[in-house]
């Protein structure tokens, strides 16, 4: 409890990506003073317009570097990490970094909510995995009521899912499937903001699964955009060997459209497990891509939209 006259801070560390651009305001709404604790604080100024004067605040703070981590989370009674990457130094970031952010947020006396994965798990074949799973161990041995929480992909205006398909369409002749029969469970950015909050109070030191009310194989999502979108491609399944050759050449760009590490990932589906804890659980209604994702690919559409098109 913060003392009368001073504000309630509120740390969410990864706070200018894609989730943390819709988390930060709805804590502003809440009366939190909110530091954005990113890598480049000048990349997250953008925020400062969502609350009033000095309520959301960016700074400076890597999670794998315990002192800039303890400073940012100093007097904070609420701290979030949405801090992830899908290549570079796993073991650094979402292990390391993850029990970095657990144990200072302990020693403020903060409530933890981390944002995780479904995949995390130590013994997964992918490095991607095995850290997520790690880094879920170290948080809960350093903070036993932290609440965890794993989604599937996510969703929303602005994503990497959708959007990064509906683009390949457009440029291509042909749309690529890698790994056309993995499931997944597409989780609204929205829902995955509400579950945050709602952890934020519960604090119950719980593992819970985020997923839609939709589970689509890869071929379907893509089957799905080029009905939204209206685009006439064909569907090219790569061959496995073909496709380890580009991950492993792809490994040598700064921004590698797929490695190695991601093919292992694609060989396990992405959804909640049986009996998994969930958004039920949490109260929130999940909402169904329909809803949603249509009016986000407008702008793949012939004429950015205006002739109509059903989805599939």
């Amino acid at each position: 409890m913060s003392l009368p006259g001073r504000p309630r801070i509120a740390t969410v560390f990864g706070g200018s990506g894609f989730i943390g651009r819709r988390l930060v305001p709805r804590l502003a709404t809440q009366g939190y003073t909110v530091r954005v604790a990113v890598t480049d604080p000048a990349g997250a100024r953008f925020l400062t317009t969502q609350g009033t004067v000095g309520q959301i605040v960016p700074l400076a703070a890597d999670v794998t570097d315990p002192a800039a981590v303890a400073a940012a989370v100093k007097g904070a009674a609420l701290v979030v990490n949405l801090v992830g990457i899908l290549h570079g130094d796993f073991a650094g970031i979402q292990q390391r970094g993850a029990a970095h952010v657990a144990r200072e947020a302990q020693a403020a006396g903060a409530r933890l909510v981390h944002v995780s994965a479904l995949g995390a798990d130590p013994a997964s074949p992918a490095a991607y995995g095995r850290s997520k799973g790690e880094g879920e161990r170290a948080v809960h041995a350093a903070h036993a009521r932290a609440v965890i929480l794993r989604p599937s992909v996510v969703f929303g205006p602005g994503d990497g899912f959708f959007n990064r398909f509906a683009a390949m369409a457009r440029a291509l002749p042909v749309l690529p499937v890698v790994a056309g029969e993995t499931k997944f469970q597409p989780v609204y950015v929205e829902d995955l903001v509400a579950a945050i909050l709602v952890a934020a109070e519960r604090q119950d030191g719980r593992i819970y699964e985020l997923g839609g009310p939709r589970v689509l194989t890869m071929r379907e999502v893509l089957t799905y955009i080029l009905g939204v979108t209206g685009l006439r491609r064909p569907l090219l399944a790569l061959p496995p060997g073909l496709l380890r050759l580009q991950a492993w050449l792809a490994e040598f760009l700064p921004n590698p459209p797929i490695t190695r590490d991601q093919l292992l990932m694609l060989g396990r589906d992405n959804v909640v497990s049986p009996g998994a804890l969930g958004l039920a659980e949490l109260g929130i209604p999940p909402t169904p891509i329909e809803a949603v994702v249509p009016a986000y690919l407008t702008r793949f559409r012939e004429g950015g939209g205006r002739r109509p098109v059903s989805a599939a």
